[in-house]
């Protein structure tokens, strides 16, 4: 069973709709619809790439494209994982069924105005209460919850501790033992000095949160990757030992420069790993560390700057290593395809 995080199109505009029928969703462009139902991830990214914008309004990359491929698929076929979603101070969910998923073209209700194929896949009635009756309110949730429970990409799937907080939040359980780890009372002492859930504007409103509170695991892995490329800048300077250190130049003004520029880099990556798609962990206590977030250099004899730096996976960065960006991708894809058959 996975437990998502999850919005239902941009301005979260399908919810209503969600929450109604009970169902999940998601929609492609009516001319990216046909590469999905023919299976041509190939033809759907290229007419992503070409065609269409991220909420940032940027033209989106081949990773990013190909996860949107992979959202319908994700919904489609997804049977008996819960599926939770904020809406104001409720936090609701439902379980997924077997029943088969249906498909509806409509306009866009918002400014783009696009039509759209959406898939709506049917589920058990949504429900804003645990198993045991007790409402589900956001403010009553403990901080570093808050931290997972809500995103701002179209999905999410939790890792398997944040998983299983979930579940036993769903359940009704006690929720102490977590509330007293190391970790959770750290995040709750921070609560006491500012911390208060907001609803953030823009990707950019929340990364400058992130920033200024310093309570969010992305904040904290991107504090972490900025230091270690610092560390690693300082220590690259090209002495002669048995071997000549290639130079890796640090081509931001500063430390908190380069953090800035990781956590936008994270935000347009919808907090994945850019060269596998799979979501990233963000130094989450008892979390997968080949799973944390890492910053590579897409030309490893380049430096440290913009337009050079993406943030992928621990064990993606690793066997990389100073790998050609585009060979190591096509590996990435023959492995998916493989898989796929």
């Amino acid at each position: 069973m996975k437990v998502y995080i999850a919005n239902f199109g941009r301005q979260n505009y399908e919810w209503p709709i969600c929450q109604e029928r009970g169902t999940i969703a998601t929609m492609n462009a009516v001319d990216a619809q046909k590469y999905w139902e023919a299976n041509d991830r190939e033809g759907y990214v290229s007419s992503r790439m070409a065609k269409d914008t991220t909420a940032a309004g940027k033209n989106p990359t081949k990773a990013t494209a190909s996860r949107w491929f992979n959202l319908m698929t994700t919904i489609a076929e997804t049977v008996g994982d819960i599926w939770v979603h904020k809406d104001g101070d409720e936090l609701w969910w439902t379980t997924s069924s077997s029943e088969a998923p249906y498909f509806e073209t409509k306009i866009e209700p918002i400014e783009r105005g696009r039509e759209v194929v959406v898939c709506h896949k049917p589920c058990k009635s949504w429900s804003n209460k645990t198993k045991k009756g007790t409402p589900l309110r956001w403010n009553e949730l403990h901080p570093k919850a808050k931290d997972f429970l809500s995103t701002e990409a179209t999905l999410q799937s939790l890792s398997p501790a944040n998983r299983d907080y979930t579940l036993a939040l769903i359940a009704g359980d006690d929720l102490s033992h977590w509330h007293e780890r190391p970790f959770w009372k750290k995040r709750s002492e921070a609560a006491k000095n500012g911390y208060a859930p907001i609803k953030y504007g823009s990707q950019a409103d929340k990364i400058a949160y992130q920033r200024a509170s310093e309570l969010f695991d992305a904040a904290d892995a991107a504090e972490r990757m900025a230091r270690t490329a610092v560390n690693t800048t300082n220590a690259a300077n090209g002495q002669t030992e048995e071997r000549i250190v290639k130079r890796k130049d640090l081509v931001f003004s500063s430390a908190a420069a380069l953090q800035d520029y990781i956590a936008e880099l994270m935000g347009a990556q919808e907090y994945c790993c850019e060269l596998t798609g799979l979501p990233l962990e963000l130094d989450e206590v008892n979390g997968d560390s080949a799973m944390f977030a890492s910053l590579d250099r897409i030309d490893s004899s380049r430096h440290y700057e913009p337009g050079n730096l993406q943030v992928v996976c621990r064990f993606a960065n690793f066997w990389k290593g100073a790998s050609d960006d585009n060979e190591f991708r096509r590996l990435v894809g023959v492995l998916r395809s493989s898989s796929v058959n």
